[in-house]
């Protein structure tokens, strides 16, 4: 019988065909749940390593020619959090994982309307931001308070105007990365909600590659 385990003597081998074929595996798996779901956290596992140490996962874990087989293990009970980057800033690993994945829905725009977005987010108090709301002039901690709100009221409208604009597409992201760096994004439109039309690339979203790759510490 052959053994499928890699040389531990060997180069370090590029793992991203092995990861990109998880990633894909796991997005289509989400997928079949349906959209507006919430994001979805996995622990990624190298099948051959994780059978090694426990044989009784040989039922669990299919077989594969793959010697970098990754298993994908959903992770339940996830920590509290507004946002995602706070969710994410709670994550961590045991050296028992090797990588970890993600999945999230996301609106896009076009480039030029997204342009127009983050104009709008990021324009200047206007002079009558610098009073508090009872009409005296806002210093000091007022001024700092009633700016974050006028920010968050703008952000607010901004979102919406985003859901609501015609050109805005759902896209569903799934990025996985490895602590031996390699990652690998896959991209899926609800207009083409089809597994043969997801894209895929190392580096199709490199904020989640990179906030993902803190993780793993």
């Amino acid at each position: 019988m052959t053994d499928a385990s890699p040389d531990p003597t060997a180069a370090s081998p590029d793992r991203t065909p092995s990861l990109a074929r998880c990633v894909h595996e796991t997005e289509a798996h989400v997928a079949a749940d349906g959209w507006d779901g919430p994001a979805r956290v996995f622990a990624l596992v190298d099948s051959h390593r994780a059978l090694a140490a426990d044989p009784s996962l040989a039922g669990v874990f299919p077989e594969s020619p793959d010697p970098y087989q990754l298993v994908a293990v959903e992770q339940e009970g996830l920590p509290a959090a507004d946002t995602l980057e706070e969710l994410l800033a709670q994550l961590g690993w045991p050296e028992t994982v090797d990588g970890v994945a993600l999945t999230v829905e996301r609106v896009v725009l076009p480039p030029e309307a997204e342009a127009e977005l983050e104009a709008h987010l990021s324009d200047p108090i206007e002079p009558d931001e610098a009073h508090a709301p009872d009409g005296e002039p806002a210093t000091g901690d007022r001024l700092a308070s009633g700016a974050a709100r006028q920010r968050a009221a703008d952000r607010e409208a901004a979102l919406a105007a985003l859901a609501a604009h015609p050109k805005a597409q759902d896209v569903r992201l799934a990025v996985g990365v490895l602590r031996t760096g390699e990652s690998w994004c896959a991209v899926r439109t609800r207009a083409h909600d089809t597994d043969q039309d997801v894209a895929g690339s190392p580096d199709a979203v490199p904020g989640l590659v990179e906030a993902l790759a803190a993780t793993l510490g």
